[in-house]
Parts: structure tokens; C-alpha cells; sequence
């Protein structure tokens, strides 16, 4: 295990995620772009994390980056994501996992707008989308 504060065991994630969260956000897979329910959704409101509904992202910071992937400019908080670099399948990225979890959400690169010149390419199956006027 490690030393995030929410902490479950494989047999716990695989009931509590259908299979592909599973695959994303346990096992850093990636959905196919144009696929996953968020890429192009404008809803006013907050990105969480599917795992253990951490706040990520908030729409006002979402934009279309032609990618087929939900994209971000930034999180709602620097600390809520962790990064780390990851060299998997022959590329060099910097992965962006939730820091509450550990569940694997996407990556960041540099090509993003103003104001950080930064996009968070994210996978929907990592996130949980809550309406801004929503009651909770």
C-alpha cells in the first residue's frame, strides 16, 4: 500500500469502478479520444475525482483542445494532483494522478493558453462531474 490518505484494496477498487475507471485510474490506461463522456462537456460546475471525489478541476478552466480528451489549464488546487514523470511507451510525459488516491487521471504538457501555457489532459473515466447548482 502506500501513503495516500484513501487507501482500498484491489478487490475494493474493482467494486466500486466499472471497467474502464478501473483500468484508467488503478492501472494508468487510457481511454481512446473522442470516447470518454466528458471530452466535450460544458457543464457549469466542479470535476472530481471518480475514486474519492477529491475536487480537480473546475469547468471555468476547461477548454477545447482539439484532443479528445477533457483539457484543463490548471486544478482547483495545486495540491489536490500530484506529478511525476513517466516514461512509459517509449515517450517522455509527466503524469498527473489525484493526490488523495493515487488514482491515475492523465498527464500535463506545456501547449496549453493563457494564463500557464499549461494542459491537463485528462481522462473521463478518472473524473466525476458535479453540477455547480447542485445541493449536496
Amino acid at each position: 500500500m502506500s501513503d495516500y490518505p484513501v487507501q482500498k484494496t484491489d478487490e475494493e477498487w474493482r467494486r466500486q469502478l466499472d471497467p474502464v475507471q478501473y483500468q484508467v485510474t488503478r492501472h494508468a490506461a487510457t481511454e481512446r479520444p473522442f470516447t470518454g463522456k466528458y471530452w466535450d462537456h460544458t457543464g457549469d460546475g466542479v470535476y472530481r475525482c471518480v475514486c474519492c471525489q477529491e475536487p480537480l478541476f473546475d469547468s471555468s478552466t476547461k477548454f477545447d483542445a482539439g484532443c479528445g480528451w477533457p483539457s484543463y489549464f490548471q486544478p482547483i488546487d495545486e495540491s489536490a494532483i500530484e506529478q511525476e514523470m513517466d516514461y512509459s511507451h517509449g515517450m517522455v510525459r509527466v503524469e498527473v494522478k489525484c493526490r488523495k488516491c493515487g488514482a491515475h487521471l492523465g498527464h500535463v504538457f506545456d501547449d496549453g493558453p493563457a494564463p500557464t501555457g499549461l494542459r491537463y489532459c485528462i481522462n473521463s473515466a478518472a473524473l466525476d462531474f458535479a453540477d455547480r447548482d447542485r445541493k449536496r
